[in-house]
């Protein structure tokens, strides 16, 4: 496994957006309504195309030549390299979970019991909110700071 990917796309540019697709990856699409939500787009796809033959230990192609791929294109179309970063994308879709030792009062502890909270899931929502992430997975939702 790399940390990282380069793989050219096709950006088709039309009235209503911009059309993604990566010819050496097949069904690795994505649209996107501007250019720069288009590359945040295409850097979700192909890295989530990516992960799942990771996860699956598929054979990832070589990509193509950018020069032979310009050869192909209509007037309305670009190619547009893409880098996938691997390492942040498994650490943002780890199925894994880490176990955290936390200290509280004994007496917050019983009441919490009592009441039948789960303590896994308020500290992840608690830490979610107090970082500001809606969800742990952003997808189709164009965010560039994130």
């Amino acid at each position: 496994m790399k940390d990282s990917y380069i793989f050219p796309a096709v950006f088709h540019y039309a009235q209503d957006g911009i059309s993604i697709k990566f010819p050496d990856l097949p069904g690795c699409l994505s649209c996107a309504d501007n250019e720069d939500e288009a590359v945040y787009m295409a850097e979700d796809a192909l890295s989530g195309w990516l992960y799942i033959c990771e996860q699956h230990n598929e054979l990832i192609p070589e990509p193509s030549s950018t020069l032979a791929l310009k050869a192909s294109l209509m007037p309305n179309e670009a190619v547009v390299p893409v880098r996938a970063d691997m390492t942040s994308y498994r650490a943002r879709n780890s199925k894994r979970s880490a176990n955290k030792m936390v200290t509280m009062p004994e007496w917050l502890l019983n009441m919490g019991r009592e009441a039948n909270i789960n303590f896994s899931q308020l500290i992840q929502d608690a830490l979610m909110e107090k970082l500001g992430i809606s969800h742990p997975i952003r997808r189709r939702n164009f965010n560039p700071g994130h």
